[in-house]
């Protein structure tokens, strides 16, 4: 299995679909650094077996069901399926290169493997989540996690504190607005080529709650793939520091750009860097200024610390988590179905089809400092364990 499960190492460059873009405002992440000079894979026989040949293809497997001990009928995998899923996806990562091709030969078959959700599994895994995490009470900064004079530690600048005064305390909600939960179902859109003509856009559009990452273009054709549906998109300082001049100019334009958004949270990495912080603060100010019917909340670093360490004891050694697998972690404790879109590393599609790194550009991040092979790893783990599903190309028209 060693050899195999090298798997998604070679994710570790990539912007995963433009949603893991770091939140500090500062550095972006590496660009797409795919070999093109493959090592060979050492692949043991009984991994050939579970892939088959790479000249053929796995044919479409059928499930069965089975009678739960409650007397609730599930759907149980194709034995091949489960082989793939449970005993490949969740092998260690090892440093090896290899070519694009291979990594999407390898997808190709995981395609071909219906997917089933496991409920067990998901209750198991956000039973673990909100243990360590608690995403209902504490992804949101609120007035009931933050009490008015004291001195919160910053996320990654943790020997520094900011003094929670009255203004500061007036800026968080009494509790935290996603406090509603669980939503029935649940997207998270990334900002992946791989959307574009996907037609995904009306299945997004009926999810409950839909999430975004860094203020993507949902308006005007594209929709049809992306859809409009925005019930909360996170907002990287960088982007008002270099598209909106730090909101000192421009806030006609931020404020008409966002009107997109409909009644969206505005979620900010205010409490990540010191640096964020006067930024982050005057988005809220902006959108109180020009009564929006955006909302700007806060994450919270106590949050986003305990959720780097649970990610640490399944291998994800980052400086910090990027922004999309803190999102798609907090919808898994959100969330009943979790189904995450726009999320594709790889510059062509399983057909040979080329895909720009993002849905409405081309433009490649620059080196960063995220676990991408290892959290696109753990996606592919919790998508192979029926905690929630990946959309990995078309979705079906109505």
């Amino acid at each position: 299995m060693r050899g195999v499960i090298i798997l998604f190492t070679a994710l570790g460059t990539t912007l995963l679909g433009g949603c893991f873009l770091r939140l500090n405002g500062e550095r972006p992440l590496r660009a797409r650094g795919w070999e093109k000079k493959a090592e060979v894979a050492n692949v043991t026989p009984k991994v050939v077996q579970a892939f088959g040949s790479p000249l053929t293809s796995l044919p479409q497997t059928e499930n069965r069901t089975s009678a739960h001990k409650d007397g609730i009928h599930q759907v149980e995998l194709d034995p091949k399926c489960k082989a793939i899923q449970d005993n490949i996806l969740s092998s260690s990562n090892k440093k090896k290169r290899y070519t694009e091709d291979y990594y999407l030969h390898v997808v190709k078959k995981l395609q071909n493997c219906t997917w089933v959700r496991r409920p067990e599994e998901s209750a198991k895994f956000r039973s673990e989540l909100a243990s360590c995490c608690n995403a209902v009470n504490n992804f949101i900064a609120s007035q009931n996690n933050t009490p008015l004079g004291s001195n919160m530690s910053y996320e990654v600048d943790s020997r520094k504190t900011i003094h929670i005064t009255e203004d500061i305390f007036r800026m968080l909600p009494a509790s935290s607005p996603l406090s509603v939960y669980p939503f029935k179902n649940c997207a998270v859109v990334g900002n992946g080529g791989i959307l574009k003509n996907s037609s995904c856009g009306a299945e997004i559009d009926r999810s409950d709650f839909v999430f975004r990452c860094n203020l993507p273009p949902t308006v005007g054709n594209i929709s049809k793939d992306v859809g409009n549906k925005t019930n909360l998109v996170t907002v990287n300082p960088s982007i008002i520091a270099q598209k909106y001049s730090r909101l000192n100019k421009k806030k006609t334009e931020f404020v008409g750009n966002i009107a997109a958004y409909g009644d969206a949270f505005l979620l900010l990495p205010a409490f990540s860097f010191r640096s964020n912080t006067a930024i982050s603060f005057k988005v809220y100010h902006t959108l109180q200024e020009f009564k929006t019917t955006q909302k700007a909340i806060f994450f919270h670093p106590t949050y986003l610390k305990s959720l780097a360490r649970f990610w640490r004891t399944k291998g994800v050694k980052a400086y910090r988590l990027s922004s999309g697998f803190m999102i798609i972690s907090a919808a898994v404790e959100l969330c009943e179905n979790v189904k995450i879109y726009g999320f594709w590393p790889f510059s062509q599609s399983t057909e040979k089809i080329p895909i720009t790194h993002h849905y409405y550009d081309n433009q490649l991040p620059k080196p960063g400092f995220h676990a991408m092979p290892k959290e696109y790893n753990q996606i592919l783990q919790l998508h192979g364990k029926g905690i929630l599903k990946v959309q990995f190309g078309k979705c079906e028209s109505d």
